[in-house]
């Protein structure tokens, strides 16, 4: 039969998503070995964090850890999931170099978390959340506790080393239904859970870090001129750790599929599913190998691991850690702080950030800013000048050294008008080494805000002698130009000029 493109009257994406979150606990899964998913501990030296556990010696047995496995409880209660009464290990047997044990520890029939389902919102590129767009029901499958494998390190296809300090971290495998349809529905959902995953502290949420992996299964019904339709072979792509990565593979297999299909007529049915990576330079998938199916991996129950039993006292105490989650505090930021939507995202995305936003905002005004202006200028704090001084460290906001009380302070500094925005931004990166409060560190730095009307008046009287020229156009209509004058007076001053009272007293003189 000769098939071509033009018999294809419509293309109906399909995709569901498994992804892999590694759990920020301080050990391994079954062993007492450091894990890689600890803050600070990726930059082991290869093959350190291990012992008999991990490296499958004869005699060593396994011991369960119960912060994984409450976390991935607190996860699958953030995501809606039933969780299971009584939940079970299993082998899941597969021969890799980075898999010592030559199986996987993993959960088959009974996973600790069961179906659930998950109204993502629309988000644009940058990931910001469009509020008045209709959000997509995503069904949740199940999310199951497994042990991760280590890491292969290629040198150019001459040999291969092998790092096992990966191996054993815990990790809770979401998997979806497949619900989603676009490239950017994908994105949107995967965006979405890692940050419920990082809201409820499960992982740190870094990406290119491996704490969150992307496998998405990707699919289509062919509709065909005759009103036949064709449904199009499984692809997995596999370990995407960018949502770069995943829109750019989801988005080739859609345009790929109808051409495979017209070349080789190969249909979706047993034993016709594959993997493929994704090549981010060539912006292309490439086939791995084909895709095992469950009874492949010879699953069988872990003999050296009980069942974990999950009554209502554990599933209520669990509960009671589940923080407020992300789209409820930016609601909460947006109609009751008076944050714009992007600003309360920003915000909410990063409980350190949230946490540092609500106590600073809160103990200002217990301390007599107007709460209106300490809701803005803790806002304007947190993703101006903290999210400044994290970055210029390579550290997330959790990681810096600093107290809600002492931002209260600046807060409290800004709303008075005693430090500018940028005097701000300096202060707060010595806030991260610095006990001293944002005051003494303003005096010290002579950051504090000269607002003595007669030092600024003759200041201004001297710039407005030495540009007379910026002075006239000033006066012939081009107001902009004032910010030049600005800047003079700001120049004698040291940087300690009030800029908004500087630029009063120039228009003043001028006019």
């Amino acid at each position: 039969m000769t098939r071509s493109i033009n018999d294809i009257k419509a293309v109906r994406p399909i995709i569901g998503m498994e992804i892999h979150v590694q759990l920020a606990t301080r050990t391994k899964l079954l062993s007492r070995a450091l894990s890689t998913a600890w803050p600070g501990a990726d930059d082991a030296p290869p093959n350190t964090l291990t012992d008999p556990v991990v490296l499958a010696l004869p005699g060593a047995l396994p011991v369960m850890n119960r912060a994984a496995v409450e976390l991935s409880m607190l996860v699958g209660l953030a995501l809606g999931c039933r969780l299971n009464t009584r939940t079970t290990w299993d082998r899941k047997s597969y021969f890799y170099p980075d898999l010592p044990k030559a199986y996987q520890t993993s959960q088959f029939d009974l996973p600790i978390c069961g179906e659930g389902a998950l109204d993502v919102p629309a988000m644009d590129e940058s990931g910001f959340i469009n509020f008045d767009a209709p959000t997509n029901r995503v069904r949740l499958t199940r999310a199951h506790l497994e042990e991760d494998a280590g890491r292969l390190i290629h040198d150019e296809g001459e040999y291969s080393l092998v790092d096992l300090n990966r191996a054993g971290t815990p990790l809770l495998e979401i998997v979806s239904e497949p619900d989603m349809h676009s490239p950017e529905e994908a994105v949107a959902f995967g965006r979405y859970v890692r940050m419920i995953c990082k809201a409820v502290g499960a992982t740190g949420g870094v990406m290119m870090r491996g704490h969150m992996r992307f496998e998405p299964n990707i699919n289509c019904t062919l509709t065909l001129n005759d009103g036949s339709e064709i449904v199009t072979p499984i692809v997995e792509v596999k370990n995407l750790n960018s949502f770069r990565s995943l829109a750019g593979a989801v988005a080739y297999e859609i345009a790929e599929q109808p051409m495979r299909w017209v070349e080789t007529g190969e249909v979706n049915g047993p034993g016709m599913k594959s993997t493929r990576g994704f090549d981010d330079d060539k912006q292309i998938t490439v086939l791995q190998r084909s895709k095992e199916d469950a009874l492949d991996y010879r699953f069988f129950p872990e003999p050296d691991l009980v069942p974990v039993l999950v009554d209502d006292k554990w599933i209520s105490d669990v509960r009671s850690r589940l923080p407020e989650l992300p789209m409820a505090m930016m609601k909460r930021y947006i109609n009751e702080q008076g944050l714009g939507e992007r600003d309360a995202q920003q915000i909410a995305q990063s409980r350190a950030a949230a946490g540092l936003f609500d106590e600073s905002r809160e103990l200002a005004a217990a301390g007599g800013v107007p709460v209106q202006d300490a809701d803005r200028q803790a806002s304007i704090l947190i993703i101006r000048s903290v999210s400044k001084a994290a970055n210029d460290r390579g550290l997330s906001i959790g990681e810096l050294n600093l107290k809600s009380e002492r931002l209260a302070d600046l807060v409290a500094m800004r709303h008075e008008g005693e430090v500018s925005a940028q005097s701000a931004d300096q202060i707060v990166s010595m806030m991260c080494f610095s006990q001293d409060s944002p005051g003494a560190i303003a005096k010290r730095e002579g950051l504090v805000m000269n607002s003595d009307t007669g030092q600024l008046e003759a200041w201004c009287d001297e710039v407005i002698a030495e540009q007379p020229e910026m002075v006239e156009q000033i006066r012939g209509g081009k107001a902009s130009a004032i910010g030049r004058l600005i800047g003079e007076v700001k120049k004698k001053s040291g940087g300690s000029a009030d800029a908004k009272l500087v630029k009063e007293i120039l228009t003043r003189k001028i006019n």
